[in-house]
């Protein structure tokens, strides 16, 4: 069983730039399709993005308009997400989760969860 922990949460002012990142244990990040979700307070958790395990493809929720990336590190079985720009609205809690379905868009496709980190981005 994969156990997730994402790090490198925190309070930043709003045109700042964080990076999360989303270390995995039982199992390595280059077999799951590793996802980025996030949820705020009052709202379902919605989908930020998400990375293949291979041949390695993102994707992106639409509203992001190209301020996040996500990427992999095999040999450190650590995933991340680079956010830039960030706005008082990108605050959440931030989850990492990983799936070996298909799909990777919604949250019901997700095997694994980490147990999610706080980001708060300041006016």
């Amino acid at each position: 069983q994969v156990q997730l922990v994402e790090s490198g949460g925190g309070l930043v002012q709003a045109g700042d730039s964080l990076r999360l990142s989303c270390a995995a244990s039982g199992g390595t990040v280059s077999s799951y399709n590793m996802g980025w979700f996030r949820q705020a307070p009052g709202k379902e958790r919605e989908f930020v993005g998400a990375i293949r395990w291979r041949p390695g493809y993102s994707y992106y929720a639409d509203f992001l308009k190209g301020r996040f990336t996500i990427s992999r590190d095999n040999a450190k079985n650590t995933v991340y997400l680079q956010m830039n720009s960030l706005k008082p609205e990108d605050t959440a809690v931030y989850y990492c989760a990983a799936t070996t379905n298909y799909e990777v868009a919604g949250a019901q496709y997700y095997n694994y969860w980490g147990q999610g980190i706080q980001v708060t981005v300041s006016s």
